[in-house]
């Protein structure tokens, strides 16, 4: 192909989604070739197991523990030392919670195979408009989980090493950068790199929890010596509404949590089972490391002090402010940096499906080798890093924020999952309807008390973009549905027609590239015309060009005629306009191509050399006529 016509666009995507990849001998089972059975191989290598589910996707949801329970902690402290003897109950039924999403986003993966989490089941059973609103607060959750993740683990590293505070917008873009480039290697290779960070934290919690819970007084309070408390000093009472925001503010702690659900696609056959075998593991973790620390801070009493964190000083109390101590620290601070990846395995197959379904430009629906959403990736990247140098680098900006728009998806994904039983009618489907309408009952609390409770600290930002981002995927949908009205997409065309056609190609001198120019337009159309700008200035040399061109013509006799079209201004493009629509305005041919021969530098510098006349030719046409614009390209 030389060109497209002006305003042609790609038609739109409408496939009803991949198949599900073969296993890798399959093929061969079967007879197939064995370039087949290596590209079956090949892509179950670019894609996840369950354990490496769990390092690639459980980042968000593994980190939160290290500022879950100090959320609870720090609302309680209101109450003063009464208010911290509930922070077990809040613990308990945030993790209540927890089962009750890890159960219904297991139910998820299996209705849904195809990925997309709340925005499949909205799409399903909601409706469309709730389908966007739940995709939207998903973008916005994982681009805020970015940055909220990268700030926090630059933050820890910055108190650590207090010299590196005034870098520490460069020091969040690198570690941004470094994840990216991981994520553009492919999921899986993300969940190779990161499944010793993960293990190395998870390990270190469990081991503050195992030894803790054998200690009867703490091992050391060195951490928190000297620091100035955060309890109140005389409250007594507890009230509900006080508990109700220590709830939302632990519930930080469930982010992530959708992550698995939403891109089932990127597992190894069977993906299913994979992702139902990663999600449970992952809730199954999750619980056990915030009912531990909770019953911790019972146990050693511990309160919020300023400048150290709770998990710190649950490292201190149970192992000591030795070596134990700084490995954990150096782990979350780890972990908290990398926690991003949730959101590089969880958004980009979200971007694919909105694609799919005419609501995102397609080329998030493309695919690069290793199984990479890579625009997707792009995105989430580019968007996080305008955040980050907005922000500041600083956390406290970007926390407000967090979490609202997740627990809106976990709110529209238990609605829709209690339509979806009472479709189905299936064994035990009131049981599983009960399950998820209370979990829609705690989740859209926990919503609205977050959003309450932090709306003038910036959640209302978050309530103007979740509309306005459902607006851009309405737009986005309209248009594609007009370039399918307009290309008839889903009919069955008429009878193909012959039509008369004529080349027009735009010559300056008589070269080779002139040669095979015409000799291509001769095998395109019916009728070929040369065509070439004559300026009508008094200038003695542009008349002796044209006179030039002229002779030089007619000695060589190509076949085809030369049409000059004359011009007072020096112009190239407006008059190779007007001259083509005076030929569209006679109706004597059915299409007309105008072909536009020009050289193509081999090496990038010797751009610099070229005139750019073809360029010029083709920008104009392009925006003022309805011809179609090929490019004849002749590579040196």
């Amino acid at each position: 192909m030389f060109g497209t016509t002006k305003g042609q666009q790609p038609a739109p995507a409408l496939d009803a989604g991949e198949p599900e990849p073969p296993d890798a001998g399959a093929g061969a089972g079967a007879g197939a070739s064995a370039g087949a059975a290596a590209a079956a191989v090949g892509e179950g290598r670019d894609k996840l197991t369950a354990l490496g589910g769990l390092a690639a996707l459980s980042l968000d949801a593994m980190a939160s523990v290290a500022y879950g329970p100090e959320s609870i902690v720090l609302v309680l402290a209101a109450a003063g030392g009464h208010g911290l003897g509930f922070t077990l109950p809040v613990t308990v039924s945030i993790a209540v919670l927890l089962a009750v999403l890890v159960a219904s986003y297991r139910q998820v993966i299996a209705a849904f195979p195809d990925g997309g989490g709340s925005y499949a089941v909205a799409k399903a059973h909601l409706g469309r408009r709730a389908a966007l609103t739940a995709a939207a607060s998903l973008v916005i959750d994982y681009v805020l989980n970015v940055a909220v993740s990268v700030t926090a683990g630059v933050a820890a590293l910055t108190s650590a090493f207090p010299g590196l505070y005034e870098q520490r917008v460069w020091l969040c873009l690198a570690v941004l950068a470094v994840v990216t480039a991981v994520n553009l290697r492919g999921i899986a290779e993300s969940a190779r790199w990161f499944t010793a960070p993960t293990a190395v934290f998870v390990l270190s919690i469990l081991a503050i929890i195992v030894v803790g819970l054998f200690r009867d007084a703490p091992a050391s309070t060195e951490a928190a010596a000297g620091h100035a408390s955060a309890l109140a000093g005389d409250a007594t009472a507890v009230g509900a509404l006080l508990l109700l925001k220590a709830f939302a503010a632990g519930c930080s702690a469930l982010t992530g949590v959708e992550a698995v659900a939403n891109a089932v696609p990127s597992f190894r056959s069977p993906r299913v089972k994979r992702a139902q075998h990663t999600e449970v593991a992952l809730g199954g973790l999750l619980g056990v490391m915030l009912i531990g620390l909770a019953v911790l801070i019972g146990r050693f009493h511990l309160q919020p002090v300023e400048g150290v964190t709770v998990l710190a000083q649950l490292a201190d109390a149970s192992l000591g402010d030795g070596f134990g101590f700084y490995l954990v620290q150096f782990a979350t601070v780890v972990l908290l940096g990398l926690a991003a990846n949730t959101s590089f395995g969880g958004l980009p197959v979200l971007l694919r499906l909105l694609a799919r379904d005419n609501h995102l430009p397609h080329v998030f629906a493309l695919r690069a080798d290793h199984q990479v959403h890579r625009h997707g990736v792009l995105f989430l990247s580019i968007v996080s890093a305008a955040l980050l140098v907005a922000s500041g680098g600083d956390v406290n900006s970007l926390v407000p924020l967090f979490a609202i728009g997740v627990f809106v998806g976990f709110t529209i994904c238990q609605v829709g999952m209690v339509r979806h039983w009472n479709r189905e009618r299936g064994p035990r489907w009131q049981g599983k309807a009960l399950l998820n309408g209370f979990g829609a009952l705690l989740t859209g609390v926990a919503t609205v008390v977050v959003t309450g409770t932090k709306f003038a600290e910036g959640a209302w930002g978050i309530c103007l973009a979740l509309p306005l981002l459902v607006l851009l995927f309405e737009l986005i949908h309209r248009t594609y549905a007009r370039i399918g009205a307009r290309l008839e997409l889903g009919r069955v065309p008429g009878a193909v027609e012959r039509q008369r056609s004529l080349v027009v190609v735009p010559v300056t001198a008589i070269t080779r590239l002139t040669r095979d120019a015409l000799s291509a337009a001769v095998s395109l159309g019916d009728e070929v015309l040369a065509v070439t700008v004559v300026h009508t200035a008094p200038d003695a040399e542009d008349r002796q060009t044209a006179e030039a061109l002229r002779r030089d013509w007619e000695l060589w006799r190509p076949g085809v005629a030369l049409v000059e079209v004359a011009d007072a201004h020096r112009r190239l493009g407006p008059p190779i306009v007007a001259f083509v629509n005076e030929l569209a305005a006679e109706h004597a041919y059915d299409r007309v191509t105008v072909l536009i021969p020009e050289v193509e530098p081999v090496r990038l510098w010797q751009r610099a050399l070229q005139n750019r006349r073809g360029a010029v030719i083709d920008r104009a046409l392009r925006r003022h006529t309805d011809a179609v614009v090929c490019r004849l390209r002749m590579r040196m």
